[in-house]
């Protein structure tokens, strides 16, 4: 770009240039205004994020609801069709929650015809969902004392049993309602302590971070292990996302790193448990990665991060990139306005993605043909026209960055074409990042570096045990009496989240 203190050129082809190229910056900066209004005022992804959508139909199905119930009030006939709908449509009720029956019986057992005695023929029975707001109650545990009335120094007694906190009130279970509220429900502690005040109990924030970390110290052991079987997995999963971490001696707050390693062979009916450990790291360099991945050889499937290339380089991990983050970057420009060249890379990715629908869940081998049949002539194709439209457009633009960033990435995009246990994409990773972020949005900030590690080892244990359909406080209970009672620690693998998944249910012949 010319300065505006320097003379104009009297060479028209000079001139021609200098305008082509003015034009070129000016259209640059229009995608950057764009790009930069749709992050403050737009959406932030290719479609609306799913706890936004989630809150939108709450509020259109309330208001559904509202509409039929003033229907019924007005009209009996239609509400009686709506309830026999209900009840033929909504299924039983888990059989493992208590039943409290109770019979509502006619008041005279007599005919009204005869007067004569009635006797059963039948009932009907109904069950409805009912539930006991969290009640407290206190384990009262007595240990009675006894003594010899020949030997007066002799007192027998039963040794008190070990506790997470000792000389504290909280059972294990307690903890670990504690820890599923903060970690996998996103309440913070002073808000738990607030809802503990309604029924009587007052427990402090302090008290209730103190527990937090006795836990967490307590668990540090299993997330370990956790992340070691991981990362004896052939292939994983990364990404990573900020944490804000107060730094006292500045008086603000400063930007950790929570790393993530998810392993998830479900899609192609892998045998090894899904499950992901989040690392605490005080910054994003290479380092990091490279020292929790030291010993791991395999896949790591990753987005666009520089810091994981550096890892390649220097270790004999291979690197699967995500043709997710190569599609966002064409849909913001689409999104934009009219953008010929990023539609059309768009449209042939879709077609990707929609073979990948087709296959998802079939053996890795029937994934590798497929994909080797279907998709490899659709990403042969798609290199050379992404270069041929490379050299037709300006270098500078925002078009010719999304280029590049597919084409630098090539190799690592490819890898799945080759290998069926590999995704096309790391939306694995980024699911598991999305609890942390909600928990980052209501808690704001981690005290310290330590609550930030006890925030990964805790909420490493809780997701792994999402992710496997076990339920978290029932799990964390258990692990921490467990600990607590001497569990032996070569014995970990016994305490890991997927062991107490429940037994997949058996095809009735």
């Amino acid at each position: 770009m010319s300065s505006l203190t320097e003379p104009l050129t009297n060479d028209p082809i000079a001139l021609q240039a200098m305008l082509a190229a003015e034009r070129a910056e000016n259209e640059r900066l229009r995608q950057i205004i764009k790009e930069l209004q749709r992050h403050r005022f737009g959406r932030r992804a290719e479609s609306l994020p799913v706890d936004q959508l989630l809150l939108g139909l709450e509020e259109a199905e309330q208001v559904e609801a509202e509409g039929l119930a003033g229907e019924d009030a007005t009209d009996p006939a239609k509400g009686a069709e709506r309830a026999r709908g209900r009840r033929t449509n909504r299924g039983s009720l888990p059989a493992h929650l208590p039943r409290i029956e109770q019979v509502i019986d006619v008041a005279d057992r007599s005919c009204p015809c005869c007067r004569g005695q009635l006797h059963v023929i039948g009932e009907d029975v109904a069950e409805r969902l009912d539930v006991v707001p969290a009640q407290f109650r206190v384990i009262v545990t007595r240990r009675p004392k006894y003594a010899c009335r020949t030997c007066e120094e002799v007192v027998v007694q039963a040794p008190a049993p070990p506790r997470l906190v000792e000389g504290g009130i909280p059972t294990e279970a307690t903890v670990a309602h504690v820890l599923v509220a903060k970690y996998a429900d996103h309440l913070p502690l002073y808000r738990q302590a607030q809802i503990y005040a309604r029924q009587g109990v007052n427990l402090d924030r302090s008290t209730l971070a103190d527990w937090v970390g006795k836990a967490a110290f307590l668990l540090r052991p299993v997330h370990e292990r956790l992340f070691e079987r991981l990362k004896a997995s052939p292939k994983l999963f990364a990404d990573e996302t900020t944490a804000p971490v107060l730094d006292p001696g500045r008086g603000r707050t400063k930007t950790g790193q929570l790393f993530a390693y998810a392993r998830d062979d479900r899609p192609w009916g892998g045998s090894d448990p899904p499950g992901v450990a989040y690392l605490y790291a005080p910054d994003r360099k290479a380092e990091q990665p490279i020292r929790h991945l030291a010993g791991f050889a395999g896949i790591l499937q990753v987005d666009g991060y520089a810091g994981y290339r550096v890892l390649a380089e220097r270790t004999s991990v291979r690197l699967a990139f995500c043709w997710s983050h190569v599609r966002r970057r064409f849909y913001e420009l689409a999104a934009a306005g009219p953008a010929p060249i990023a539609t059309e890379a768009l449209a042939r990715i879709a077609e990707l993605y929609r073979i990948e629908g087709e296959i998802r869940g079939r053996p890795a081998e029937e994934r590798r043909a497929s994909r080797q049949a279907r998709s490899l002539p659709i990403v042969a194709a798609l290199e050379p026209w992404l270069r041929d439209k490379l050299a037709l457009v300006s270098q500078k633009s925002k078009l010719a960055e999304a280029i590049r960033y597919a084409l630098s990435r090539w190799a690592g995009l490819c890898r799945f074409l080759d290998d069926g246990r590999v995704e096309i994409d790391t939306n694995v990773v980024e699911r598991s990042i999305r609890p942390i972020a909600l928990n980052r949005k209501n808690a704001l900030f981690a005290g310290s570096d330590g609550g930030a590690e006890h925030w990964a080892v805790i909420a490493s244990l809780v997701e792994t045990a999402k992710l496997n359909a076990v339920e978290p406080q029932s799990y964390l209970a258990d692990v921490i009496a467990r600990i607590v009672q001497g569990h032996p620690q070569s014995q970990l693998d016994d305490l890991l989240p997927w062991v107490y998944a429940p037994a997949p249910l058996k095809a009735v012949a």
